[in-house]
């Protein structure tokens, strides 16, 4: 199978290729480059295990760029909701009707299988209850609000000749290459190394669903191999039920990887999002999945890795590291124009 992966040089798509790779797979990879200034550590697998990229925009792909491909992994968004909302307009551009127009190249092409990396983060403001893929969404944001959309529209694409399946991701968190500091796990942990304190604004309390990035890209792996029948027009949760957690609980877990680390509290709610999801679809019905992390594990493997790095507090504040400044950036010196386009 020759898989063309989307966003290949992003924080999951970097660590992705290679596993793919690993397991038998033969990889394209296509980035536009927007972070290629954020490399974090030397990982001689992933050097080694490098594929081959177009350098090009997710709005230019052409059917034929998608030649003699079988598959499709599609990670190539303005990825969470800071940086969507900056910019909402070129977000719905980009993220609904580049992924829409890639899905519909994708067919024409001949390719079947097309696996669409989604978002927890469409749940919103949840009830209380535990949601499952049968919930309606509540997105509260221009980011949430486009993965439904794009799972609407490609959806019903479904039939004998294409097999698009969605996986509806929580917030990822683990070592890569291409790190990022702006999501809660990988964030707290950089602050605990580089100051000993986790200093929180609100009180805590929201929930979150975390995912490690090594699980993200088996449940990638498992929908690109899977027979059609099991996972033509499905949604998955990704994740596994007991990495369900408040903000205030992730803290208290990563400071007690971090010796020394102290964690103080706010007393505002903060952010309005808070959803607990259920992940037993995709442990019954992906063949072949299960979830081999923790957030525990990630925050040790964070702490190991800092350490190994000798990681400095300008490393963690580098702008590369954290989607919306690096896209401000990158606007600023004018190197990519108001639609996102290089110049």
């Amino acid at each position: 199978m020759k898989v063309f992966v989307t966003g290949v040089d992003g924080y999951v798509g970097s660590v992705l290729a290679p596993y793919l790779l690993d397991r038998g797979l033969d990889v394209v990879g296509l980035d536009t480059g927007f972070y290629r200034d954020g490399w974090l550590y030397t990982d001689n697998r992933a050097q080694a295990r490098s594929p081959l990229t177009l350098r090009k925009d997710l709005r230019d792909i052409t059917v034929e760029d998608l030649a003699g491909c079988d598959a499709v992994a599609h990670l190539a968004e303005l990825s969470n909701d800071p940086l969507g909302e900056n910019n909402p307009a070129v977000t719905w551009k980009i993220n609904h009707a580049g992924s829409v127009a890639l899905a519909k190249a994708a067919a024409r092409a001949g390719i079947q299988r097309f696996v669409y990396m989604s978002s927890c983060s469409v749940y919103g403001a949840g009830s209380g209850d535990v949601l499952d893929e049968r919930t309606p969404p509540n997105p509260q944001t221009t980011y949430a609000e486009c993965k439904v959309k794009v799972e609407q529209d490609v959806g019903a694409m479904a039939g004998d000749a294409f097999c698009p399946v969605f996986l509806r991701n929580a917030t990822a968190y683990g070592p890569s290459p291409r790190m990022r500091f702006d999501i809660v796990i990988n964030d707290l942990c950089a602050l605990a190394w580089t100051t000993h304190r986790i200093a929180m604004t609100s009180d805590g309390s929201p929930w979150r669903p975390v995912v490690h990035v090594e699980d993200m890209c088996e449940a990638v792996y498992r929908s690109l191999v899977a027979p059609a029948d099991a996972v033509r027009g499905k949604i998955f949760n990704v994740g596994q039920n007991t990495e369900n957690y408040r903000i205030r609980e992730i803290a208290e877990l990563v400071a007690a990887e971090f010796p020394g680390c102290e964690i103080s509290i706010g007393s505002s709610r903060g952010d309005n999002r808070s959803y607990r999801v259920s992940f037993d679809r995709i442990h019954a019905e992906l063949p072949g999945f299960r979830c081999r992390h923790t957030a525990r594990d990630g925050a040790r493997q964070l702490r190991e890795l800092f350490t190994r790095i000798e990681m400095a507090p300008e490393t963690y504040q580098f702008r590369a590291f954290t989607r919306l400044k690096q896209l401000k950036y990158l606007q600023h010196t004018h190197q990519i124009d108001h639609d996102f386009f290089w110049r």
